[in-house]
């Protein structure tokens, strides 16, 4: 009786300290995914150089947290403004791996209205500071011929936030 006692609890006890590895692989991933963005994040622009880029701001628009698309994780605040060489984001969005500044064709709210745009939306280049960001706009880009600008997350196909530019 005491042997197959011990039997059964050497069995389940091997059994709970894998399925405990396990977890702690998946969670300790889920983790990795949602930090490394935050501990590789480059330095964005300080005050003096956002106000000295606002002064050749041609168009801007305003970000905002309450988006349908956007959620508690993916979200943009702040105001975005654009010249003709650079676009630039006087605020914060949320961290995340991969994301986007896109130029779009029509102002929209949400991932899968993002999504049927996204072949003549024209992606100026990858965001790498998450707070006060800035990014070179390709030569053969103009940006008076977009209406709008969006973030988007390559990595998970995930709408961050959109705003209009005015």
């Amino acid at each position: 009786m005491m042997t197959s006692f011990m039997a059964f609890i050497r069995r389940y006890v091997l059994l709970f300290g894998v399925v405990k590895f396990c977890a702690g692989l998946v969670i300790g991933f889920g983790l990795g995914v949602y930090f490394l963005p935050i501990l590789t994040a480059e330095k964005g622009l300080d005050k003096v150089a956002i106000e000295a880029l606002s002064q050749s701001a041609l168009r801007q628009g305003t970000f905002v947290r309450d988006l349908p698309g956007s959620d508690g994780l993916h979200w943009g605040d702040g105001v975005i403004m654009a010249n003709a060489d650079q676009i630039w984001l006087d605020g914060e969005i949320s961290p995340g791996p991969d994301y986007r500044l896109y130029l779009i064709p029509k102002y929209v709210e949400t991932g899968a209205d993002f999504l049927q745009i996204k072949a003549v939306s024209t992606q100026i280049g990858p965001i790498k500071a998450f707070e006060n960001f800035a990014l070179d706009i390709p030569a053969d880009v103009e940006v008076s011929n977009f209406p709008a600008v969006l973030i988007w997350c390559e990595a998970f196909g995930q709408f961050i936030t959109a705003a209009r530019l005015q």
